[in-house]
């Protein structure tokens, strides 16, 4: 059983990384849960709001890659990321809950290397994708309109939970939606 895995997917925009940061500050420290950290093939960025991540160059994730101390790995948007696998091994205590920031193009592979994970899906309505990545000021109005058709539905494989939320307003609303849901599916007893 590997719904303890939770795996958070949304197109760019949705707010994933700030949803995220707010479960976060809403969890006790001794709180059973595991943040995995990505393996990212770019270098740490200075932003505040940046995530913090291992960085490697090309070369050093594809050696990781050939060692094979990836348990996941993807490509999108330009990088590779990978989770490696010793962040994975809080699965082996059946109390932990352990968060990976996913793919939605890499969801299947995930859900056949961890059946019945639950998918954590944060969205936001196109309008406010589109104005998000328009004010991250990151990439030209071509590059947000390419991201805009890649936030296409998602596509639940077989035996996974889903919990849906929709981060059109308030980042407390949309981290109050999905500590509410949570509970409901008991995988979030504590919090702050």
């Amino acid at each position: 059983m590997n719904h303890r895995l939770i795996y958070v997917v949304g197109p760019s925009g949705a707010g994933k990384d700030s949803v995220l940061s707010w479960l976060r500050q809403h969890t006790f420290t001794s709180a059973p849960v595991y943040w995995t950290r990505r393996t990212i093939d770019r270098p740490q960025s200075d932003r505040p709001d940046a995530e913090d991540h291992d960085s490697v160059d090309a070369g050093g994730f594809d050696q990781l890659l050939a060692e094979g101390q990836f348990a996941l790995h993807w490509q999108a948007n330009t990088h590779r990321y990978g989770i490696r696998s010793s962040e994975l091994a809080s699965l082996k205590d059946p109390n932990t809950c352990v968060w990976v920031n996913g793919s939605r193009a890499h969801l299947p592979t995930a859900a056949l290397a961890y059946p019945n994970l639950t998918v954590v899906h944060i969205t936001a309505d196109a309008q406010v994708l589109r104005q998000r990545l328009m004010a991250r000021g990151r990439e030209s109005s071509a590059a947000v309109e390419a991201r805009m058709q890649r936030s296409s539905a998602l596509d639940l494989p077989s035996g996974c939970r889903l919990i849906e939320i929709h981060n059109n307003t308030t980042l407390d609303e949309a981290g109050s939606q999905l500590l509410v849901q949570l509970r409901n599916q008991g995988l979030w007893p504590i919090s702050a």
